[in-house]
């Protein structure tokens, strides 16, 4: 055996380094490939899984991350999509408290240092896969493929599909589930030296950590079971299959007791339902409940058009291992129309994936090269195991195609890749061109790698980078219109709003933002049509029956405002900012005990709601409850207590109430806080004419004046003012 894996080595041309020289070099480029996105900002996911998720927040109790998933919500709930990461969680936590709150730097330093580490790892991994598994006679493990293994460890470090996981922070968890995975596996590897039941233990307690990382992270046990048939017991897999088939011959004489096989997996099975069983529970009311916009082919009526799909997709991130090119933060919502005929050209694609599979297969088990057998089963292995839990094949997955999920299959693809390079290697009279070539690809992956990670430094980048990848994806569509909008560009979003809803006409989302941005414009007949069609087609999106109690509002239907804010409200029990509109509307029907009821209930709710607290305020303020006034805006201040508005409202309470010096106090706290506020100056203003600080008043006025000469009421007040100045000098001349 050492002979061929020494073959191997000897038809590469590459550079042979000592085993640490070859990981300083990996750490360094893997490191350069993705280091430009150490600065860039949280981006797609980012935003629900780290500064929407209150399990990072220290309030939270660290129990609550093993009874929620990756978003923070409850795994119990029928909406969760059961996505169970508890260990990824808890380094967001971790993160979130060095950094003192969400700054993205130091989130994305530790995902460039977790691939950094994952790829120092794959030198020995590779070297294990490509080479074997002997020891020295001192007991120290060999490395019979030094050339083959660094080849494949920077085929690996620099593969640009993996700048998804790397630049976009939720990618931790692959990450996470990826060094512990390798580290499984090099745990089971120690166990192939001298058997002890400690490694594969240790392997298995490994294992459920990739798992709690993220779900892929249980196939390790799948592969250490391969590697220990293949490698440690030197099972030929079509030989072991004629000899069970043939009549007569017991499991004994075909090997699986041989060296304890059966018994190890015999454990590895153990701890992999015992894992399955835990996680089922976890999740509580079975599996999530995907739209068929995350995943068209999974709800189509014809098993031949699943299958085809499937395979497709199949196909589709094999190309994206192969050819890294385009490269997209989503791949639904039309992205990728469904295979409905065999006559469609793109079943050649899936007709590809397969002939190289099946020859691959062939070779893996008819080969009589024992060497050339592992590799290849190996490889197959390493690309397909990982990949099992994305496939559909066992359940539904919420996504088309996900970069982020071919992390780990990678490794056997960057097998393959490298094996297939040994035989160009053979066969080529040029060997030096062909080693050039190579280091040809490994530099335009580096490149390409460098440009991606700097498309996901802002969202911006992100999803103008996917028009030209997916411009059939409504999402994107959405996504670039959303970044807009979110910079004041509404004109601009308005048209990709449009565009996402033309794409997509169920897309309640887009008509929900797109309602929003019309009624700002006081577009309101359209933004009402928009409303009441998302809400027809999702008679529980509480957003879009509050926008839609709004432009109600709006014009007047007060009646079906109401009866639109308590639809909201019934669909999402907690919803502040909707009890808030509720207030408002009632506000204006007169029915003030009712809005002052449904702006309490705003803040119960979300405690930190200063517009609720400021309209309750005012209300009571103008309806003469001073004393009742002054107490809410004093709790008010308490919970928000550097709330410029809220200062100003109670300073005018106080004001009422001759509280002058409490009163003159919280307007300069106010001004300090937001200076350009007119009628802060204005109302200060007014309350030193009352107390009569009159040289002061002057002075606040023409400030206020300055700020805005439309200021109401400021005029005719500094007009006042100075009549009264001119009387207080003439009689002082007099």
């Amino acid at each position: 055996m050492a002979q061929s894996e020494f073959s191997l080595d000897h038809e590469i041309s590459w550079f042979v380094l000592p085993s640490y020289w070859a990981k300083i070099i990996v750490g360094l480029i893997s490191c350069m490939c993705f280091a430009n996105s150490y600065d860039g900002d949280f981006v797609f996911d980012d935003s629900e899984a780290i500064i929407n998720n209150k399990d990072l927040r220290t309030e939270t109790p660290l129990g609550d991350l093993w009874h929620h998933d990756f978003w923070g919500g409850k795994l119990s709930s029928n909406t969760s999509h059961k996505s169970y990461r508890p260990l990824t969680v808890l380094t967001f936590r971790i993160n979130y408290l060095f950094a003192g709150g969400f700054h993205p730097v130091g989130f994305h330093v530790i995902n460039i240092i977790l691939h950094c580490a994952i790829s120092v790892l794959m030198v020995d991994v590779f070297s294990i896969l490509l080479g074997g598994l002997q020891y020295s006679s001192k007991g120290r493990r060999l490395n019979l493929a030094p050339k083959a293994s660094l080849l494949a460890t920077s085929l690996f470090a620099v593969h640009p599909v993996h700048t998804e996981c790397v630049a976009g922070v939720v990618g931790r968890a692959d990450l996470l589930c990826a060094l512990f995975f390798l580290l499984s596996f090099l745990g089971y590897c120690k166990e192939g030296n001298h058997f002890s039941i400690l490694w594969v233990l240790a392997s298995v307690l490994l294992g459920a950590i990739a798992m709690l990382c993220k779900e892929q992270g249980i196939t390790v046990l799948g592969l250490n079971a391969v590697f220990d048939a293949l490698v440690i017991n030197k099972l030929n897999i079509l030989e072991l299959i004629q000899k069970v088939l043939h009549k007569g011959k017991s499991l004994e004489n075909v090997g699986l007791f041989k060296k304890g096989l059966l018994f190890r997996i015999t454990l590895l099975l153990s701890g992999g339902a015992t894992m399955l069983c835990m996680r089922w529970r976890i999740m509580g009311t079975g599996p999530p409940a995907f739209t068929e916009v995350d995943n068209p082919a999974s709800f189509a009526d014809s098993l031949f058009v699943r299958a085809i799909n499937y395979n497709y997709y199949y196909s589709l991130n094999a190309w994206l291992l192969l050819c890294p090119w385009w490269l997209c933060f989503d791949w639904s919502m039309g992205c990728i129309p469904l295979i409905k005929s065999v006559s469609d050209w793109r079943i050649i694609a899936l007709a590809a994936l397969w002939f190289c599979l099946i020859g691959l297969i062939c070779q893996a088990l008819c080969s009589q090269d024992s060497h050339k057998r592992r590799i290849l089963t190996l490889g197959l292995g390493f690309l397909i195991i990982p990949f099992l839990p994305a496939s559909n094949l066992f359940f539904r997955v919420g996504f088309v195609v996900a970069e982020r999920v071919i992390y780990l299959p990678s490794i056997g693809y960057c097998m393959l890749l490298t094996y297939g390079f040994s035989l160009l290697s053979k066969q080529a009279k040029k060997k030096k061109m062909l080693a050039a070539a190579v280091l040809g690809i490994l530099f335009i992956n580096v490149l390409r790698c460098v440009i991606r990670s700097n498309q996901w430094r802002s969202e911006e980048q992100l999803f103008r980078s996917a028009l030209s990848v997916c411009p059939l994806n409504a999402k994107v569509h959405y996504n670039v219109g959303k970044n807009l909008a979110d910079k004041g560009n509404q004109t601009a979003a308005i048209k990709y709003y449009r565009e996402a809803v033309r794409l997509n006409p169920k897309y309640v989302h887009a008509m929900n933002n797109l309602g929003n941005i019309l009624k700002e414009r006081n577009e309101l007949q359209e933004a009402e049509g928009l409303l009441s069609l998302a809400v027809q087609i999702q008679p529980d999106f509480a957003a879009a029956w509050m926008n839609l109690g709004i432009v109600q509002n709006s014009l007047r239907r007060f009646e079906e405002a109401e009866q639109s804010y308590w639809t909201a409200i019934k669909h999402r029990k907690k919803y502040p900012d909707c009890y808030y509109n509720l207030g408002r509307l009632y506000a204006d029907l007169n029915r003030h005990i009712d809005a002052l009821n449904a702006w309490r209930n705003a803040t119960v709710l979300k405690p930190e709601h200063s517009l609720a607290w400021n309209n309750m305020i005012i209300l009571l303020d103008n309806t003469g409850n001073l004393a009742q006034a002054e107490a809410v805006g004093r709790e008010a201040l308490e919970l928000i207590p550097n709330d410029h508005s809220l200062m100003f409202s109670l300073a005018n309470v106080l004001g009422k109430s001759q509280k002058y010096k409490e009163s003159e106090a919280l307007f300069l706290k106010a001004i300090k806080a937001n200076p350009n506020a007119a009628s802060y100056h204005g109302n200060l203003a007014v309350l030193y004419h009352r107390w009569g600080n009159l040289d002061l008043a002057k002075k606040h006025y023409e400030v206020s004046l300055k700020l805005d000469p439309a200021a109401p009421g400021t005029k005719e007040n500094y007009s006042l003012l100075k009549r009264k100045l001119e009387q207080l000098q003439k009689k002082g001349d007099v």
